[in-house]
């Protein structure tokens, strides 16, 4: 490609750019975008805060602390299940349905009756 063919096609696009910029100028959602963010600027001044101080106080619990994915390590974590017998009062503490004590209520007492039984699921 020429240096000329290349300084035309960079002028084009330029005064494409330019059409582009007038279009949104006089758009009145940007107007009122622009206006919001002014607003919020001048507000963070008076108050003396950061736009970080902003996100923490609207999202107090960022992305960065939610529970991990499947896709982010392996297998989520199980919930923990505390069961309580009623007839003994012993506990049981468990992430899984295999547990010996658990299962021995089941075979006992029935699935039904020993769910009703939970006391709290924990994360």
């Amino acid at each position: 490609m020429s240096l000329l063919s290349e300084y035309m096609q960079m002028e084009q696009q330029l005064k494409q750019l330019q059409e582009n910029m007038e279009k949104l100028q006089n758009d009145k959602r940007l107007k009122a975008e622009l206006e919001f963010k002014e607003k919020l600027e001048s507000l963070m001044r008076e108050f003396d805060k950061s736009a970080a101080d902003v996100i923490a106080l609207l999202n107090p619990k960022p992305a960065a602390a939610a529970p991990k994915t499947a896709a982010a390590g392996g297998r989520r974590k199980r919930k923990l299940k505390i069961y309580k017998n009623p007839n003994t009062g012993e506990v049981v503490e468990t992430r899984g349905g295999n547990q010996k004590t658990l299962k021995a209520w089941k075979d006992e007492y029935g699935n039904d009756t020993v769910e009703s039984w939970l006391v709290r699921v924990e994360e």
